[in-house]
């Protein structure tokens, strides 16, 4: 099985108690099951993290980068660091594997600031406002690229 890292970022411990008309309902361990066991349909298996610290999502990414875990793909909501962390930037660029940056809102329709996406430029595939079916889309899409 090839191996897909789920990162997650800033606040999205806290799904389930945020705005629910931008987030839905599902909590960060009913979305991480969902992606899980579709991703397992599509011969990935699913290794999820998420932290409210960015240096150690920047660690995380190291490691990838550096070979001290397996990765085949890798799908990314960074919550609000998307718009603003080109340290984020930086680390995402040093993996040399297919990233999917995933939003479950729609980022392109609410604040200016939030429009912006400082990793646009490193990932193969975006999706926003699907909520999880949007993680399962971008799970099928890195599933064509990694060859699953």
């Amino acid at each position: 099985m090839k191996v897909l890292w789920l990162l997650h970022g800033v606040n999205l411990d806290m799904l389930g108690k945020r705005p629910v008309e931008h987030y839905g309902t599902v909590t960060l361990s009913e979305l991480c099951a969902g992606v899980t066991a579709h991703a397992a349909s599509r011969g990935l298996e699913v290794r999820c993290f998420q932290t409210n610290h960015e240096g150690r999502l920047v660690e995380q990414l190291h490691d990838l980068a550096r070979g001290d875990e397996r990765v085949d793909a890798i799908l990314i909501n960074p919550g609000a660091w998307t718009h603003y962390s080109w340290a984020l930037h930086d680390a995402l660029e040093l993996v040399a594997c297919p990233v999917a940056e995933v939003h479950l809102s729609a980022v392109a329709e609410r604040e200016e600031w939030r429009r912006r996406s400082v990793i646009a430029d490193l990932v193969a595939v975006r999706v926003s406002g699907k909520g999880l079916d949007g993680y399962l889309e971008a799970v099928d899409r890195l599933a064509e690229i990694v060859g699953s």
